[in-house]
């Protein structure tokens, strides 16, 4: 593949590699070649953000208007439009995902979160209490300061931006640390900030690792006023600990192993096209998919046949193939690690549809869209995130029955209820234990909901009116009249 592509730090609106010169080289996860190699930053890279970052909330970006701020933000978006091929493209050689899927979602999406913050802003107003002719207050909002934002590989724009967007909206400078796997949009991305006329350091970039690397140092320098991370349940609790030493706001959107609930009076046509979406579009590395699949009995041996049949038409393969469904998992750890709980599905349950490399693909990091049956609720499948394309599939008798079943888990982060009883549909969502419950649909989003997770699955909600409240300080003034 004749493709290069470096990801240098960026700080204070300037492209710069590491003080030390350290770099770490980026894979393909289709291919398993090199496609160029990613700048390494620590301590000193951390600070020389914040700092930037300090320096602009003073300086031009911290004298702009409403309406200065709402014009710039809406330019980020547009001009991702105007490239969107080329984010496409560079986000599916870092994922491995399909191209048409980062083409038709992804990267339009990281363009509405700025379009839609910017035009959001126009209705963000604040509080007035007057309770006689004596006293008025009123609360004015102001930016948190800087916020540091750590992001997750499997979609590596469309986060980037959901966090970045409101951040810049409420009048706040960044320091963002992209997963280490994933660069290169946010590399991209850099460009496209400075092109809309960002001044410098209200956006900076610091690429790097977790542990004694970018990610520790940003959590723990002492001018990071918050801290918003998606990813998984144990880095969150590294994250807080450090956080906690300095008193840092905190939005964690972390894991889910959430549950798809199918009664016997469902469309099942819909059901098992959007099941499949919900179980193995970009390759289960999601974590809002459904991966606890339980279907009442009545129904259950035909929803298996047809859930069955219907995955084993689903195309894995390269991603800039238009006829491909399913990619390359992220990285060799990662199949190795989804391999491992397969392991245990072979010992403990019975694996009925994939579980394999496809066949007559030699090099990068597939597994076959996999289904899993005669599973114990207990075992570690049934409970743990996998985060790949493995569905687990288990029966189900009563209303009562199901619900204690699907909140049985560490997590809540989603759940999808299918049926055609609306009574049922609104008593059954009511008592499930997720901060998102779809009914008879997935992934159906609207930005002014608030969205984000109960119990392991996360601290707090963005979105809408929620990331207003979470990017900006309310200070409350009280006059005697």
């Amino acid at each position: 593949m004749d493709f290069t592509f470096h990801c240098r730090h960026f700080i204070n609106g300037q492209f710069i590699e590491s003080g030390d010169g350290k770099r770490f080289v980026n894979i393909n996860p289709a291919t398993e070649e090199e496609l160029g190699w990613v700048a390494e930053g620590g301590k000193e890279e951390i600070d020389r953000a914040v700092q930037a970052a300090k320096r602009a909330l003073k300086g031009e970006w911290g004298k702009y208007s409403v309406r200065d701020r709402i014009a710039v933000i809406r330019r980020i978006g547009d001009l991702i439009l105007e490239r969107k091929e080329e984010f496409a493209r560079l986000e599916s050689l870092d994922t491995g995902k399909p191209y048409s899927l980062s083409l038709n979602l992804d990267i339009p999406r990281a363009a509405y979160n700025f379009h839609f913050f910017a035009d959001y802003l126009h209705s963000v107003g604040t509080e007035s209490y007057q309770m006689d002719s004596s006293q008025f207050h009123y609360a004015i909002r102001r930016p948190v300061g800087v916020v540091g934002l750590i992001n997750p590989w499997n979609l590596p724009l469309l986060l980037l931006t959901w966090k970045m967007a409101p951040a810049l909206t409420m009048g706040n400078t960044v320091v963002a640390k992209p997963a280490e796997l994933t660069p290169m949009t946010a590399t991209l991305l850099a460009e496209v900030i400075k092109d809309a006329g960002v001044p410098d350091g209200v956006v900076n970039i610091v690429h790097g690792f977790g542990p004694d690397s970018a990610g520790q140092f940003l959590t723990e320098h002492p001018d990071v006023n918050a801290i918003s991370f998606t990813g998984e349940t144990h880095t969150g609790k590294t994250i807080m600990a450090a956080a906690a030493k300095s008193l840092k706001r905190l939005s964690f959107e972390l894991g889910g192993k959430n549950p798809n609930i199918i009664f016997s009076d469902a469309d099942l046509d819909d059901v098992i096209e959007t099941t499949i979406k919900s179980s193995f579009s970009n390759q289960g590395e999601v974590c809002l998919a459904g991966s606890r699949i339980y279907v009442q009995r009545p129904i259950y041996n035909q929803f298996l046949e047809r859930f069955v049949e219907r995955t084993k038409q689903l195309v894995v393969g390269d991603p800039f193939d238009p006829k491909t469904d399913v990619g390359a998992l992220i990285s060799k750890e990662h199949l190795e690690r989804v391999s491992g709980y397969l392991d245990i599905a072979r010992r403990e349950g019975r694996i009925i549809v994939g579980g394999e490399r496809p066949q007559g693909i030699k090099k990068g990091y597939y597994l076959e869209p996999t289904i899993i049956v005669d599973l114990d609720e207990q075992c570690r499948v049934v409970k743990e995130e996998i985060f790949g394309p493995v569905a687990a599939v288990l029966p189900f008798d009563t209303e009562e029955e199901v619900i204690a079943r699907a909140n049985d888990s560490d997590y809540g982060l989603s759940a999808t209820i299918w049926t055609s009883n609306l009574k049922r549909a609104h008593r059954v969502a009511h008592q499930i234990e997720s901060g998102i419950v779809w009914v008879n649909t997935w992934f159906l989003r609207d930005l002014r909901t608030p969205f984000g997770g109960m119990k392991h699955s996360g601290i707090g909600r963005e979105g809408g009116a929620h990331s207003v409240d979470f990017y900006s300080e309310l200070t409350n003034i009280t006059i005697k009249l």
